[in-house]
Order: structure tokens, then sequence, then C-alpha cells
């Protein structure tokens, strides 16, 4: 035979679920976008196209809606386990199991005082609004015998208005930037963190709390830090998380500079004291790196559109 098959994988993506628990008249939403890819013994199904190995991908799909039915949805990463674990143990040409799932929050809507008369601000439970603008991602992969779960978020805007510089840098012919002394730094965080959580003889995490606590850290060090460069904030952010987190081991981040340009007002006869900028879109700086727990492997994929 000239050719012969490589890594392969199928399943079901981007089953969007959506799980309401009625605690009485206090509703909680989880809303999740999950992906299944599963692989294992499926060479024939791609050599002869028999199918005797092959789970249906409807069934997989139909898997996510019962079990967030049957076990409810803790957390994404909870979730996630669940599901690895059953297409593994349960279908013996499943060897691997790989579960992506992003988790899109929700809050609750408060109601006003005045509105109250009518109909109870204290029973209103069940209104909610779109929650930020990140998505949380986690990304749990399982062989019947070890545990990868890699977490993060996605599209996390955030800006420091001064306490950043950018200056010193090489310079040759086609240079024109102008050295800052006192910039804009924004950024649309990417990042994905590594869970040393591998088998289940560990203590498993408490998964809601560490996204939070990550997220918390992550943010802290943003604006506590006084920048130089981007570089040395996405350190300081990781560097942050592993120092704060004993169950994280690695982070990665792909930080977009979103320049802010100060607009030239001169022509108009007006002086801008750092007041007026350009929101450039694009093109920007993109700045990526790993932190790790000293001892550890890189694990987290370099390329991030992969995970």
């Amino acid at each position: 035979m000239p050719t012969i098959l490589g890594q392969n994988q199928y399943g079901k993506a981007e089953n969007r679920v959506v799980k309401i628990t009625r605690d009485g008249a206090t509703h909680h939403i989880k809303d999740l976008n999950v992906s299944v890819a599963l692989s294992g013994d499926m060479d024939e199904v791609h050599y002869s196209g028999s199918n005797a190995n092959v789970l249906p991908t409807d069934t997989t799909k139909n898997t996510v809606f019962a079990f967030a039915k049957e076990h409810g949805i803790e957390s994404a990463e909870q979730f996630g386990i669940l599901l690895a674990r059953h297409f593994v143990t349960s279908q013996e040409p499943i060897q691997t199991a790989r579960i992506r799932i992003e988790e899109y929050a929700w809050e609750r809507i408060e109601a006003s005082d005045a509105n109250s008369q009518f109909i109870g601000s204290d029973e209103v439970k069940h209104s909610f609004v779109r929650k930020g603008q990140e998505t949380r991602l986690t990304q749990i992969t399982y062989d019947g015998e070890k545990w990868e779960v890699v977490s993060g978020l996605k599209d996390l805007v955030v800006m420091n208005s001064t306490n950043s510089e950018f200056w010193g840098y090489v310079k040759d012919k086609y240079t024109t930037l102008k050295e800052a002394h006192d910039r804009i730094l924004a950024t649309q965080v990417s990042s994905r963190w590594r869970f040393n959580w591998t088998d289940d003889e560990q203590r498993m995490p408490n998964w809601e709390k560490s996204y939070e606590q990550t997220r918390k850290h992550m943010l802290q060090a943003f604006a506590e830090t006084y920048s130089l460069s981007l570089q040395q904030t996405l350190y300081q952010m990781g560097s942050r998380i592993i120092n704060n987190r004993s169950e994280i081991d690695e982070v990665r981040f792909s930080l977009p500079n979103k320049h802010h340009f100060l607009v030239d007002l001169e022509p108009f006869g007006l002086k801008n004291d750092n007041e007026v900028y350009y929101a450039a879109d694009r093109p920007y700086g993109l700045i990526e790196a790993t932190i790790l727990r000293d001892g550890c492997e890189p694990k987290i994929p370099v390329d991030l559109t992969n995970l």
C-alpha cells in the first residue's frame, strides 16, 4: 500500500448546551459550547469504510445533553472530565477522548427598588445579562490512565491609561516610532494554563475557585506592574499565577498590543497632553510567551489557535 493512515480523530463539534438549575425561585445558568474528539482503533473505517468501531457523532451529541441532565454541570472542567471518562471506558475501540469547552458567563440582573412595588425586588431571580467579554475555556484529554487539563480564557480586554513606557529599543533606517515615557497599554488577553492534576489518585482541584483566582491574579499583576514593555507585563502576569496557584505548572499568553497613538492636534492650535488618542485596529504587535514552574516541561502548544 503506497500510503498509510496517520493521526486521526472524529466527533461532534460545538454542541451548545444551556443548563438551568432551578433552586426554588432562584435559577442558575451554565452555558457551554462542547466539542468532542475521539481517537483509537479507527483504521478500518478509513481503509474500507467499515463503521464497526465507530460511535456515531450524533451519539456523542446526545451524550452531552444527557449528561447535562443526569450529572449537572458544576464546572466546565468537571463536565469535560465526566464526558472523557465515559467515552474511553464505555467504548473499547476509543482510546483517547479530547473534550474542548467554551463557557459563556451570565450574571443576575438586580431589580430596582422602584420595581419592587409591582413584583418584589427579592423575587427577580431568573433574569440574566451576559457577563463581560471574555470566554472561559477548557480542554480535557484522557487516554484511560492519564489526564491533561488545560484551561484558560480569551477576549479579555484590559487597559492601563498610564504607568507604561516604551523606549530604548533598537532603531534602524526604517524606524519612525517615537519613544514613549507615558503611554496607554492595552491588550486582549488570550491565555491557557495547565494543571498538574494528571491521575485519579491525586486530589482534584476546585475548578471554579481556581478559575476565579487565576483570573484575579492575572488582572492584579496587569494593574500593578509599572510596565516598560508588554513582555515584562506578560511575565509578571504569568509569574503571579504560578506563585499563587499551586495546582498550575504552566501558563501561556498571546497578547496583541492594542495600540493607542496620540492624535496630532497642533494643526488646530490645540495641545494634546496625553488626552486624545487614536485606537488603531491593525496592524498590531503580538506578544506571546510561556511561563513555567521551575523544573516543569512546556506542554501547551505554542500556537493557541490549535488549542
